[in-house]
């Protein structure tokens, strides 16, 4: 994907390809688990304004890589740096730097004895030391944005499991995040439920939120992603725009995996 010949960005079916300053910045990466080479040597830019879709088969270092970004996993060798700012190994410097970046699991991860509003107002009270009625005036309009408003009041084992990572979503944005991290994020989720949650992630995509993105959801990856990158056996294999991506991969190994998608 290029530029036009005026320097503005391409219009594709994609939202048009941001080019703001680098916000995320992994540098030779490294992962091991004993013996097991998880991550090999990741070279990853994410620029701010920017959506990245992680794919690729499992096992391929896809979620591994995604929490190394905010230090869930620890890396071997290598940097992460987050807004020019380094990511420490441990202390006072990584819970700071942590709340800059959002993290959406597989599972909720919400907190079962608390109410859906009280969820989302913790981390903002707690960590941000806000006083918990703009807390929560807040959080009221982020579980408005995401659809579960009228549930504020529930707890969560009354919620679905699409309107629960939906909360896990505001829960997230409650932090004022500068990245947010999707880890398979609709892999839990009865098929039905799993459009009204990629629903509030393109809409966040559209407003510019700076997302990294790991799902088997390849039609999100079509229509939200600026980028895609492909990872097999640790590597990142090869990374393009979606469009090129789907419609003419360069590895042998992308188009098998892509061959499988579609014959199954």
């Amino acid at each position: 994907m290029t530029p036009s010949d005026d320097g503005s960005a391409p219009k594709t079916s994609n939202i048009t390809v941001r080019r703001g300053d680098p916000l995320v910045v992994i540098s030779h990466v490294e992962k091991h688990y004993g013996d097991f080479h998880a991550l090999k040597d990741i070279d990853l830019t994410v620029n701010r304004g920017e959506v990245v879709v992680v794919i690729g088969p499992s096992g391929s270092g896809k979620s591994t890589l995604c929490r190394t970004i905010n230090r869930l996993e620890t890396i071997t060798s290598g940097s992460i740096a987050i807004d020019g700012v380094e990511i420490p190994a441990e202390g006072k410097a990584l819970a700071t730097l942590r709340a800059d970046v959002g993290m959406v699991f597989q599972a909720f991860n919400l907190f079962s004895h608390l109410t859906i509003l009280e969820n989302v107002t913790l981390g903002p009270i707690k960590v941000k030391k806000m006083k918990k009625a703009d807390a929560e005036a807040d959080a009221k309009i982020l579980l408005d944005r995401v659809g579960v408003g009228h549930q504020a009041s529930k707890l969560p084992a009354q919620l679905s499991g699409g309107q629960q990572q939906r909360v896990a979503i505001a829960r997230a944005l409650a932090m004022k995040p500068k990245v947010m991290l999707f880890d398979e994020p609709t892999s839990a989720l009865d098929p039905e439920m799993i459009n009204e949650v990629l629903d509030v992630m393109v809409n966040l995509a559209h407003e510019g939120m700076t997302m990294i993105v790991v799902t088997h959801e390849m039609g999100f990856a079509r229509k939200a992603a600026d980028r895609v990158v492909f990872m097999a056996d640790g590597q990142i294999v090869e990374e393009s725009s979606p469009e090129t991506f789907f419609t003419a991969p360069k590895s042998e190994r992308a188009k098998d995996f892509l061959s499988k998608l579609i014959t199954h």
